[in-house]
């Protein structure tokens, strides 16, 4: 799996290592071709507020974005020597995680982590616009930020 980072903004809170570990964790346990890419940016306020608007219609900031590449619909790449599969961006707004992180009695870190396994997810074709799709998007989401957790807790004991 391979992810690209791009932090614009927030780079003193933001764990780029982390967050891109994580993003390739939650690929790997949606069992997506190993040579798929995922991008992740990080931006203030003002860029996910245009963003929101301008992608959405939305006013004012949102905490992530997703934006799909390749068509799933299409299928995923296979065979000997098929290429990557350009799963597609995720952007999020660390102001906004920090935020909601306040809001909701958790870390940062961990507020990240949900918004880069749900944009991640979003751009594996899960979404909650019904009740029926966002409580299997969200149980999808809980089982990979436990896993997850299980996983980042093992690595930090063993130094790596």
């Amino acid at each position: 799996m391979n992810v690209l980072v791009n932090c614009l903004y927030g780079a003193d809170a933001v764990d780029e290592a982390r967050a891109q570990a994580l993003a390739a964790f939650a690929m790997g346990r949606l069992d997506l071709p190993e040579g798929s890419e995922v991008s992740l940016s990080f931006v203030d306020d003002d860029e996910m507020a245009q963003m929101n608007e301008g992608y959405r219609g939305k006013e004012g900031p949102t905490d992530v974005l997703s934006f799909e590449c390749d068509n799933l619909e299409d299928g995923f790449p296979e065979g000997e020597g098929a290429q990557g599969y350009l799963l597609g961006d995720i952007v999020i707004a660390p102001d906004v995680a920090a935020r909601q992180a306040a809001e909701y009695g958790h870390g940062f870190l961990e507020e990240v982590d949900l918004l880069v396994v749900h944009g991640v997810l979003h751009l594996c074709g899960y979404d909650h616009i019904d009740d029926e799709e966002a409580r299997e998007m969200e149980a999808l989401q809980d089982a990979i930020v436990a896993a997850w957790a299980v996983h980042w807790a093992k690595e930090a004991a063993s130094g790596c």
